[in-house]
């Protein structure tokens, strides 16, 4: 299964995203809600260099496919290799990795969360279940996925079958496991305390990776969220009624990627080409876009408590900052270059931890 942690990587680095079909309806859905956003010629916003205090802490093995990284309540960051088919986790007062062998893994471990009792939820996309780790006892839970027959459109008349792909995580307040489908085209829920999961389609026709749910996040209202990276549209699920509605980015044909929202409830979405970052206000339906000076794309996101907005910018090998009043980015170059930064996730005292795919490390910034 070596091959298709490759093939992962391989997406992200040259977008080869599954071609979007006609607009679709369901009885779950609503219509998109359009929005005036057209920009024929974008406007970069402008940036400057920062100086901050970087740590880089290499993996034990070279190859190790790092993607997102998560933090526990005593700073240790956990994340999966995906190429060395672990779930890893680093503790910077020791400075040690420990790498943990999932089961039945299949080298696909991609979205990771660690709950507030610091146990730890993964996705396993090719191994296709959710995975609940318990550290004080090193146990596993998982949880399977279905597995899907579709048409193979290579192959007239056959079909394939695949797994439903998880991809990416986030959890409710009331402890509720929420999570993408890639190949399944829908949002699930899964609800821990009677192993229950409820599968929320996006499309009537069911086709594989039509639209690549991708990223989701829980606004502070208990909104689900999710990004679709094959379509303009930004979903939004209302947990209490299962209504989907969609905001489409009218005139911006990126690929979107990673979601989050602010505590004001303002959601962030990075796109994985042109250097775009956007924000949403659910409440007026307007996008703002800003693009960085960059010909690559976005992708990593994080929030921090106070609002402050940072991005991965892998071309640049920059963790930067969006000073939304200034309208400008804050770069802080990472010292090992081409370093490809991916995930990043917000710890104590305002200290970003963010994942080096290239050079096989740990990143750690103070600002």
């Amino acid at each position: 299964m070596k091959r298709l942690t490759y093939l992962v990587m391989f997406l992200l680095l040259t977008l080869l995203l599954a071609a979007c079909g006609d607009s679709f309806t369901s009885s779950s859905t609503t219509g998109p809600i359009d929005t005036a956003t057209a920009h024929s010629q974008p406007a970069i916003t402008p940036s400057m260099m920062a100086i901050g205090n970087f740590k880089e802490y290499p993996l034990p093995q070279n190859n190790s496919g790092l993607m997102r990284p998560a933090i526990d309540h005593a700073g240790r960051i956990w994340l999966g290799e995906m190429s060395r088919n672990y779930l890893a986790v680093f503790d910077p007062h020791t400075q040690k990795f420990q790498q943990i062998t999932p089961p039945h893994g299949l080298f696909g471990i991609m979205g990771v969360e660690v709950a507030p009792d610091d146990t730890v939820w993964f996705a396993e996309q090719y191994a296709n279940y959710i995975g609940h780790y318990f550290p004080t006892t090193g146990q596993f839970q998982t949880y399977p996925l279905p597995t899907l027959a579709v048409a193979d459109p290579g192959n007239p008349g056959k079909t394939l079958t695949l797994p439903s792909a998880p991809n990416d995580l986030a959890l409710d307040k009331h402890g509720n496991v929420w999570f993408t489908e890639l190949n399944a085209g829908a949002v699930g829920r899964l609800d821990p305390r009677s192993g229950h999961i409820q599968h929320y389609p996006l499309s009537a026709k069911k086709s594989a990776q039509a639209l690549n749910p991708y990223g989701v996040a829980i606004d502070p209202r208990g909104m689900v969220w999710f990004t679709e990276s094959s379509t303009n549209h930004v979903g939004r699920l209302d947990p209490a009624t299962g209504q989907i509605s969609y905001f489409t980015t009218q005139g911006l044909a990126a690929p979107l990627m990673e979601i989050a929202s602010d505590p004001r409830g303002i959601i962030w979405i990075t796109s994985f080409s042109s250097g775009l970052l956007l924000s949403l206000n659910p409440n007026t339906g307007k996008f703002t876009p800003y693009y960085a000076p960059s010909s690559s794309g976005l992708y990593g996101l994080a929030i921090a408590p106070s609002g402050q907005v940072w991005v991965t910018i892998a071309a640049e090998n920059v963790i930067a900052r969006l000073d939304v009043v200034a309208n400008r980015f804050i770069y802080y170059a990472i010292p090992t270059s081409a370093s490809l930064p991916l995930g990043v996730v917000i710890g104590a005292h305002n200290t970003l931890w963010f994942t080096e795919a290239a050079s096989n490390k740990v990143g750690m910034l103070q600002p």
